[in-house]
């Protein structure tokens, strides 16, 4: 049995939460989640741009009226999720970087995460010429007020992806030293929420290495409450 709870995380990203259940060893698997900035959060966007098209310009999420965020805030991130997921454009049933049928920046694209208060949106993504071409479709597009701050990493989306996926399939396997009751996943790295940090530290280190770790946060957790049908 499994709590799978939707919130906003400290980037103010939609965001959820994988936690291990409690119950006759139940244990939880999943995508995405919440967190606290990682040590290898960006300290400081490498670029920032301005939106400066009329408003109303970018579709909604939905059916206009339909979605309660329909701001230009909110459309612009309609726009980079709709765009970094697009397929990539080129030569029949490959695409452009010639490497597959997979996503266009796929090689160069780490997440986003939106900043309410400042009408900001946060892209993360590796330097490079796919980067730069992101850039400027997505600071090209953006609705006047807008802003749009692009951080530098060295990680890709899938790669957090399968880190998280690792993570998760573990999540039991330390039972007795300590455990791990939440993994979560956010725009740049991942979060992961252990009963004691001191002792889960160096033995995670061990098992998924230095390079993997560099995106990983630990910190100290609760055993998650748990919600039975009915209740």
């Amino acid at each position: 049995m499994s709590k799978r709870k939707v919130t906003r995380g400290a980037t103010g990203a939609v965001v959820t939460v994988l936690a291990l259940g409690a119950l006759q060893g139940a244990s939880a698997a999943g995508d995405d989640g919440e967190s606290t900035e990682s040590p290898a959060s960006p300290a400081a966007p490498s670029k920032v741009c301005v939106g400066t098209q009329p408003e109303g310009r970018l579709p909604s999420w939905g059916p206009k009226g339909s979605y309660p965020d329909d701001t230009p805030l909110y459309r612009v991130l309609a726009y980079i999720d709709k765009t970094t997921k697009a397929k990539a454009k080129g030569n029949g049933n490959g695409n452009g970087n010639g490497n597959g049928n997979g996503n266009a920046y796929r090689d160069s694209f780490t997440g986003w995460s939106v900043d309410d208060a400042n009408r900001a949106a946060n892209v993360y993504r590796i330097p490079g010429k796919d980067a730069d071409q992101l850039d400027a479709d997505l600071c090209g597009a953006a609705e006047k007020g807008v802003t749009i701050r692009l951080y530098d990493t060295d990680v890709t989306e899938g790669e957090l992806k399968k880190l998280h996926g690792r993570i998760s399939g573990d999540m039991g396997r330390w039972k007795g030293t300590f455990m791990i009751w939440t993994v979560g996943r956010t725009s740049h790295s991942v979060n992961v929420g252990v009963s004691d940090p001191e002792k889960a530290e160096p033995i995670l280190r061990e098992a998924y290495g230095e390079e993997a770790m560099r995106h990983v946060t630990i910190e100290r957790s609760e055993q998650p409450t748990i919600l039975l049908p009915g209740k």
